[in-house]
């Protein structure tokens, strides 16, 4: 099976003078087009029933396709260690887990069954086929293997006579997380290099072999390649380059990486402290699905609140992802494909401070159970009063990633609208005393949501529980005068149904948002931030709620494990509003349209585990149209 990369996208990047429509303007189309469909229809005459076209954006310039595959490797990249998938099982292979010569204080670790059988095999080809289109979804992944100097890998040839069942990848140093969060989101069928050496992290690749002197051929033949001289350690000899990369075979593992780690390897093998020995790992491993075909462990304090997980600008987008994907305590994420879908476990040892957009407490399912039963995106976050900030900021390193983390004139109008939509939810969340006062301190369980299949019929709104009804009332006041400072137009509002309201133009938002402070169906107060009059009016009164309906059923039966729907997207509908809004053809929501296509739909819930450890799920539907 030849290794070859991904086809290019197809698509010709328009002449360097042309610019990108904003999303301003863009709207402003739209709006137009719909004053004119209104007119004709007053007038008796009949709009022309044809699909609606996306507005037309230029200027994609070549240095965006950076982030390609981002979206698609939040989906893949934790089963993306290397070879997943590549091969058919291979019985003669020891089993032997890596985790036993990984040493016990690596601050993460990616693991796999690289070789799977039966049907975890057919379940990693179907997933990984629906997702990527490709008949051999995980080939380009042999190039984690391509050691400097190496020319592209045959899997038949070079890899499968020796490999045995599982693999894994381990950095150990704390700056590493970025390096392998690099590694597991450089996209699926596609490693850009191999991730330690020069100007690297340190850190190793281990794999289990089948026939260890086949395996020893090959790391000579890349050694070789590299230019490496012989050396030794502990009675283990191994070549290593000039540049630090080393190649070994230990106890039957293959091991490629810098001569630091390769030491440490040799190290546990002869009896230090593995990882597979820690505490933590053992417990967190013996709580994972049995069948995951892929997991990623990292250790306290290198997830959320790690410095490596919190860089900002390019270079640090991955390790931004890991931070909000992984939380400070130890976790283990386990990939768990199937034929239709692709569920994600992130497991985690529970942690004093509670809360987070996912997390295993009640609240955060009752808030998506009040949340307009039409609503094709919905959030519930159940602590918001201590965690707000930690949200909000968790969300917009999110949206931030998805609209390609990048600034100024050739970062598309998708960046500048997320970053006015989290504007007023950044005051909300401001980490200062006056801020906790004002806000902080009356709020409850929060809900997301949006609804509409198109930009027209677009609603959605940040609804906020409030403990304390005259304060949120006089939180629309408070915020309304933040923003004002901030250069926002801000005017009072009467809207039917509300106790307080302000409407806000918030510079590079066209539409209007409504802060309103009012009353439920049941009578307990709320307060509402949404996109203009209706979605405030949806919010306080919606005509029927997620609770026991068709959407929040189908969410809780894939989630299984009896856990209640906190997150549920459908996915279809989130792309038909991109391209009314003509935002498909930018980076990097362009490159990664096949995959999303593919997805149906997201649902995502939590529940402790009854060995004190919290479980956050995630089920991806896959089976859409794709291409």
């Amino acid at each position: 099976m030849a290794v070859t990369e991904p086809p290019n996208s197809g698509r010709t990047p328009a002449p360097g003078g042309a610019r990108r429509l904003s999303v301003t303007r863009r709207l402003g189309l739209a709006r137009r087009a719909r004053g004119e469909i209104r007119s004709a229809t007053e007038a008796g005459l009949r709009p022309t029933q044809r699909r609606p076209q996306p507005l037309k954006a230029f200027g994609t310039a070549t240095a965006a396709r950076a982030p390609r595959r981002r979206i698609a490797a939040v989906l893949v990249g934790a089963a993306a260690l290397g070879l997943v998938g590549c091969g058919g099982s291979h019985d003669n292979g020891t089993s032997a887990d890596p985790a036993t010569v990984i040493p016990a204080s690596a601050p993460v670790f990616a693991g796999a069954e690289v070789r799977p059988g039966g049907k975890l095999r057919d379940a990693a080809q179907s997933a990984g086929q629906q997702l990527t289109h490709r008949p051999n979804p995980y080939a380009g992944l042999l190039g984690v293997l391509r050691t400097p100097g190496s020319p592209p890998l045959d899997y038949s040839h070079d890899v499968a006579p020796w490999l045995g069942r599982h693999g894994g990848v381990f950095v150990s140093s704390t700056g590493g997380a970025e390096a392998l969060a690099r590694l597991l989101l450089s996209g699926a069928g596609r490693v850009a290099s191999f991730p330690f050496g020069p100007g690297h992290p340190q850190g190793a690749v281990v794999l289990d072999t089948s026939e260890p002197s086949d395996a020893k051929r090959f790391l000579e033949t890349q050694a070789g390649k590299a230019g490496a001289h012989r050396a030794g350690y502990r009675g283990v000899s191994y070549s290593v380059t000039t540049g630090g990369v080393a190649f070994a075979i230990v106890k039957r593992f293959a091991v490629l990486g810098s001569e630091a780690a390769v030491r440490q390897v040799i190290d546990t093998a002869q009896g230090a402290p593995s990882l597979a020995q820690s505490s933590n790992y053992s417990k967190l491993r013996g709580s994972a699905p049995v069948q995951a075909l892929a997991h990623l462990y990292v250790a306290a304090g290198q997830g959320a609140s790690s410095p490596s997980a919190s860089g900002t600008g390019g270079s640090g987008i991955a390790g931004q992802l890991l931070g909000v994907l992984t939380p400070a305590a130890a976790s283990l994420t386990s990939v768990v494909p199937a034929s239709g879908s692709l569920t994600v476990d992130l497991d985690a040892l529970a942690p004093a401070e509670s809360g987070g957009l996912l997390e295993a407490a009640p609240e955060g399912a009752q808030a998506l159970g009040e949340l307009p039963g039409e609503s094709w995106l919905a959030l519930g976050i159940g602590n918001a009063k201590g965690t707000l900030t930690k949200d909000v900021r968790s969300l917009g390193t999110l949206l931030g990633l998805a609209g390609g983390g990048g600034s100024g004139e050739g970062a598309g109008g998708l960046s500048s609208l997320i970053g006015a939509l989290l504007k007023p939810l950044q005051a909300l969340a401001a980490d200062t005393p006056q801020a906790r006062s004002d806000f902080a301190s009356w709020m409850g369980p929060v809900g997301v949501f949006a609804s509409g299949s198109n930009l027209f019929e677009l609603r959605g709104a940040v609804v906020i529980a409030s403990h304390d009804a005259s304060r949120s009332r006089a939180a629309v006041g408070k915020l309304s005068a933040a923003l004002r400072k901030q250069g926002d137009t801000v005017q009072p509002l009467t809207l039917a149904g509300t106790e307080a309201a302000a409407e806000v133009r918030v510079q590079g938002l066209p539409i209007p948002l409504v802060l309103a402070a009012g009353r439920d169906s049941a009578g307990q107060p709320e307060f509402v931030l949404g996109l203009a009059q209706a979605s405030v009016a949806l919010a306080l009164n919606p005509p029927s709620t997620l609770a026991g309906g068709a959407r929040a059923n189908a969410a809780a039966a894939a989630l299984g494990e009896g856990i209640k729907p906190s997150l549920i997207l459908e996915v279809p509908t989130l792309l038909a509003l991109f391209e009314g809004l003509g935002l498909t053809g930018d980076e990097p929501i362009a490159a990664a349209l096949p995959y999303l296509r593919a997805a149906t739909g997201v649902s995502g819930g939590a529940r402790p585990l009854d060995n004190g450890v919290e479980r956050v799920k995630l089920v991806i539907g896959l089976g859409g149209s794709g291409g």
